[in-house]
C-alpha cells in the first residue's frame, strides 16, 4: 500500500505542476488578447481634430516713435539738421535710459 499512496502523491504533484503551467499559459494568452484588443480599438478610433477658434491676426503695435525713427533713418545726413528728427532722437534716448522726457525748449538750428 505504501507504493500505491506514493504513486498517487506523485501523480497529484504532476497534476498541480500542470495546473501551474496551464495557468501561466492561460494568463499569457489573456494578456496578449487584451493587448491586441486594445490595439485594434485604438487603431480604429477616428481622431477628431481639436476644435479651433479663429485667432485674430495681430500685427505689431504701431509705435509712432519707431515710425519717426525710420523716417529719419531714410533721410540720411539731412536728418542731422531736421528738428523733428532731433526731437525724435531725444525722445528715443530718454525712453532707452528710462528718464523723464526733457522739457521742450525752442531749439536753434545751426547754432544761431
Amino acid at each position: 500500500m505504501r507504493g500505491c499512496s506514493a504513486t498517487a502523491t506523485t501523480d497529484e504533484r504532476k497534476g498541480h505542476q500542470m495546473d501551474g503551467k496551464m495557468l501561466a499559459r492561460l494568463g499569457a494568452i489573456i494578456f496578449v488578447a487584451i493587448a491586441i484588443t486594445a490595439t485594434v480599438i485604438e487603431m480604429s478610433r477616428k481622431d477628431e481634430p481639436a476644435p479651433t477658434r479663429p485667432v485674430p491676426a495681430l500685427g505689431p503695435p504701431v509705435d509712432p516713435l519707431r515710425q519717426s525713427l525710420r523716417r529719419c533713418q531714410r533721410m540720411g545726413e539731412v536728418a542731422l539738421s531736421d528738428p523733428d528728427c532731433l526731437a525724435t532722437w531725444a525722445e528715443n534716448r530718454d525712453r532707452f535710459l528710462r528718464r523723464a522726457p526733457a522739457p521742450t525748449a525752442p531749439q536753434s538750428v545751426g547754432g544761431q
